[in-house]
């Protein structure tokens, strides 16, 4: 029986999805704040930076917000094996439309990445731990290679389209992500057969029914469409209009989640102390998430407009965007031997958290002494990227696992849910800042984002002996 790695041939027809699925998702983060900033003559749409930020801020919110939907709707109607189908053909179809010199098509291209990415992003994982039921041990190991995928994607793939849209053409370089979704989904759904019974629709006899919430979910999937739709113009909402509304409604979104979550009837007194845990590492991820995503917008500005870039004659602002998947790749392994071998000095979970909010303050603190100048050396970069990406190695991985231990079974669906949407929170606030990139001196704004997480970290390892109690036993 054919095998990948000592592991079941399926997970490489999935990795090399989420290979390719982060390919797109990179190349165009790279490029996309560049582009909306580059002048006409450059090619690009000559929006000012809070405009640019703004819709930013909006593209990066909701990719995670709609994985809320995506995931239910795979699980509830079509399975997430035709999900991940029908989300890597709207991604592709995304890019493409990026690819075409139009404003219309520039709007259309993100609504329907933001749709497709919330079908496929949340159901591809699902799969991954279908692959291998109850089997512990090799799932952990599947999903290691399977997160190296991630990383692989979005190591290649600003080297690639950010050299052919800055140096060449914007639309070219989205046509590349384009193009690296669609041999995504070719072999995907060549690979089917390696997939048996795999993410398979759910069994319901009720076709009146299906069909009803199939309707009901194509409605939700094109109301988000039309008000990305609604940037242009058509329903007169402005870009900055609509990023208060949608920071307003993720506000909402997080308190009534949250007190629903807690209001439900069966929660045992030990389940509601964990709860609380939960919370707490939620704001923990939403404050980190909102300094990592700064590397799409405020960072990417920084590479664009204060970096010294002369090396290999002048080397495209996007390639920085491949430092981060580098370092978790080189960085990855020692941190998985470290929380093995730690022994009796293994941090908690909120130590780890904590530290990871440490490295993120870190990597901003060191930029405010030179934000002010242009002509930066790219090791300043460099050195941010290297300490944020030690951060995510903290957070990341720690943060989905503490979710799975802390969720009661009969709930984890929504748990995992509710945990996604701290990276939502944190993409939007990420993204958003770079409205003020030009309005806020830079040492100051890079030095709020330091000091917010430095005294988040600061409280966080004072209150770890609290959040310990509300673990209840859990590390």
């Amino acid at each position: 029986m054919a095998t990948f790695f000592g592991h079941p041939r399926g997970l490489a027809t999935l990795f090399l999805t989420e290979y390719w699925e982060r390919f797109s998702y990179y190349g165009m983060r790279a490029l996309l704040i560049l582009f909306m900033t580059a002048s006409l003559e450059r090619g690009g749409l000559g929006f000012d930076v809070v405009k640019a930020g703004a819709i930013y801020g909006i593209y990066a919110g909701m990719t995670y917000l709609i994985t809320l939907p995506g995931g239910w709707l795979a699980d509830r109607v079509i399975g997430q094996r035709k999900a991940v189908l029908y989300g890597g053909l709207v991604i592709a179809a995304g890019n493409y439309a990026l690819a075409m010199p139009l404003t219309l098509t520039f709007y259309l291209g993100l609504g329907l990445i933001v749709i497709g990415t919330g079908l496929l992003k949340p159901n591809v994982s699902t799969m991954v731990g279908q692959l291998y039921g109850q089997d512990h041990s090799r799932r952990d190991a599947g999903f290691s290679i399977f997160y190296m995928g991630i990383n692989l994607g979005a190591l290649v793939s600003p080297l690639i389209c950010s050299y052919l849209g800055e140096k060449i053409n914007w639309h070219l370089g989205f046509a590349v992500a384009g193009l690296g979704m669609t041999l995504g989904v070719i072999q995907y759904r060549a690979g089917w057969k390696h997939l048996p019974g795999i993410g398979a629709a759910p069994r319901d006899t009720l076709s009146a029914r299906r069909r009803l919430w199939q309707s009901l979910g194509l409605a939700a999937l094109l109301a988000v469409l039309a008000v990305v739709l609604g940037w242009v113009g058509v329903f007169k909402v402005t870009p900055a209009g609509l990023s208060k509304s949608l920071g307003l409604a993720l506000l909402i979104i997080v308190a009534v989640t949250f007190s629903w979550l807690f209001r439900m009837k069966g929660w045992t007194p030990l389940e509601r102390k964990r709860l609380g845990a939960v919370l707490v590492f939620f704001f923990a991820s939403a404050l980190f998430w909102s300094l990592f995503e700064q590397a799409g917008s405020t960072l990417n500005l920084f590479a664009e407009l204060n970096t010294n870039r002369s090396l290999f004659g002048g080397f495209p602002a996007g390639w920085f965007q491949s430092e981060e998947p580098l370092f978790v790749i080189l960085l990855a392994p020692a941190f998985a031997w470290l929380w093995v071998h730690m022994g009796k000095w293994e941090l908690s979970t909120g130590s780890k958290f904590a530290t990871g909010l440490l490295f993120a303050g870190l990597s901003f603190l060191i930029l405010v002494p030179v934000a002010g100048r242009t002509h930066n050396s790219p090791l300043w970069l460099t050195w941010s990227y290297l300490l944020v990406t030690v951060g995510e190695l903290c957070v990341s991985p720690v943060g989905l696992s503490v979710t799975t231990k802390l969720a009661p079974a009969r709930v984890a669906g929504l748990m995992m849910g509710f945990w996604f949407l701290s990276d939502s929170v944190g993409n939007y606030v990420g993204g958003t800042l770079a409205s003020f990139y030009q309005s806020v001196a830079l040492p100051r704004l890079f030095g709020i984002s330091a000091v917010a997480a430095l005294a988040a970290a600061l409280a966080l390892f004072l209150f770890v002996p609290s959040v310990k109690r509300l673990m209840g036993g859990v590390n």
